[in-house]
């Protein structure tokens, strides 16, 4: 849930503008019984779903794997490992956590690696971290697609990228869905080199195996720390070595720490802990140079956030509920509406996200012909001064569009509205607070056009149900 939430803050940093007051928003929660009764329920059942599934995503690969990986392995539970890389006090932003969760190969909790964004002396950064309980740390379809997203939020937020890399490379029974595509496995280290190449950093702790095509996610990092013993680089391991030449070697004479900072040179900085790798890939950061920000200062929205638990759990979201919630997350709960006769089921306008000027596009119906216009009209106008945008999807009830509107004119104004939010250059947030039905998905800048952030609320359902039937209107 939006809420008050720090993720607006890794994508605010350059866009900090000076404490201006709007007038503030007063939208008390104003329900009968029946309504706040049956919206608490709804929210308890999410809440509990939600709670359910964290917890078996958290648990990696089970009392067996976590034990194999810190009794017999004697390595940190990845988690772990996060607390000491990240500043004590740093939030943490988890992304994907329900990924690799009822795929048909299986459940592969997290998705076998856990990615999140955190401060590092005060330094916010994506990392990548494997996590070997699950599966040895092998890589699934799913894995290399969270990967990548990773990649892409590093590339999107110009965040540097952090990878613990414990991995057993890829699951060869699924190599025809992991290696040859243009956004499978290989892509990662296309990532690497581009990131790299335009300045967003790339660091690479090895705590564990970095097998076969694995091996190139540390040799491509434009620094890399490994860990004495458990530490291990190569593309054929000892066993593959002896089939092929028929020779005897070690992991560690084939690939260890020592080998690869004192002959090898593929790796930079020799840790004899995981402990010290952390803190050696912390004192890293420090070298970036980058420019200090000083904290902007906002006011707390006049109403609780907790107000949004009762709206999350109501069946469709009104016109009146979209200026609740904005009313619930904007700073001093201060919007100054544009255009607020013209597209009625479209609320557009400026507010201050955590001290941050933003554009807000919350639907509250199907878009119409005016709807579009204004959208398309509300975005230029962002994007020209610079002003990130922040998409509330919710489609409603989802009611006709206006009978005066000729289907191909509300058609036009859409596609210029999606043109409009797919050539801006400002930071773009999109959370789905309802559902979002048909193609308000396009309009309203959802997965495919590529936001900085796509988040949902517990109970919201993207679907394209009616789609066949505005399908036939248009072409008959």
């Amino acid at each position: 849930m939006l809420g008050r939430s720090t993720f607006f803050k890794y994508v605010g940093l350059k866009f900090l503008c000076r404490s201006l007051s709007f007038k503030p928003l007063t939208f008390e929660i104003n329900y009968n019984e029946t309504e706040l009764q049956k919206g608490a329920e709804n929210s308890k059942i999410s809440e509990k779903i939600l709670k359910n599934l964290s917890e078996f995503a958290e648990a990696g690969g089970g009392a067996k794997g976590i034990h194999r990986h810190t009794v017999k392995n004697k390595k940190l539970l990845v988690r772990d490992s996060l607390k000491l890389l990240f500043d004590t006090d740093s939030p943490f932003l988890e992304i994907g956590l329900f990924a690799g969760l009822f795929m048909d190969y299986g459940n592969i909790p997290t998705a076998g690696t856990i990615v999140g964004i955190g401060k590092i002396h005060g330094q916010f950064c994506i990392v990548g971290a494997n996590d070997a309980t699950v599966k040895g740390g092998t890589f699934y379809p799913i894995t290399v697609a969270k990967q990548i997203r990773m990649q892409q939020l590093g590339y999107l937020n110009r965040l540097p990228c952090i990878y613990l890399v414990d991995s057993g490379g890829a699951f060869l029974p699924l190599q025809a869905d992991i290696f040859p595509d243009s956004n499978h496995g290989g892509r990662t280290f296309y990532n690497e080199a581009v990131m790299s190449s335009i300045g967003i950093p790339q660091i690479a702790v090895v705590c564990g195996s970095s097998t076969a095509g694995g091996a190139y996610a540390p040799t491509m990092a434009e620094e890399a720390i490994i860990v004495k013993q458990s530490g291990v680089i190569f593309l054929g391991g000892p066993p593959l070595v002896k089939a092929a030449t028929g020779e005897i070697v070690s992991e560690q004479d084939l690939g260890g720490a020592l080998m690869h900072c004192s002959i090898s040179g593929c790796t930079d900085y020799y840790a004899e802990t995981e402990e010290e790798a952390f803190e050696m890939c912390r004192e890293s950061i420090l070298t970036f140079n980058s420019p200090v920000h000083s904290k902007p200062t906002y006011q707390e929205p006049l109403y609780s956030a907790k107000d949004l638990l009762l709206l999350s759990g109501k069946p469709y979201l009104s016109k009146e509920d979209m200026y609740m919630i904005l009313s619930r997350i904007l700073d001093g709960s201060m919007f100054k509406e544009f255009k607020a006769k013209f597209g009625l089921n479209l609320i557009t306008g400026f507010g201050y996200l955590h001290g941050i000027l933003v554009g807000i596009l919350a639907n509250c119906n199907a878009l119409t012909f005016q709807d579009a216009q204004k959208g398309a009209h509300f975005i230029q106008l962002c994007d020209k001064r610079n002003i990130p945008l922040c998409f509330l999807q919710n489609s409603g009830q989802y009611e006709d569009h206006n009978i005066y509107d000729s289907p191909s004119d509300v058609l036009k104004c859409r596609a210029k509205m999606v043109a409009a939010h797919s050539s801006s250059k400002v930071p773009k947030i999109t959370l789905c607070i309802n559902g979002c039905f048909e193609d308000d998905n396009f309009v309203m800048c959802g997965w495919p056009f590529q936001p900085n952030f796509f988040l949902c609320w517990p109970l919201t359902e993207i679907s394209s149900k009616k789609l066949n039937q505005k399908l036939n209107l248009l072409i008959f």
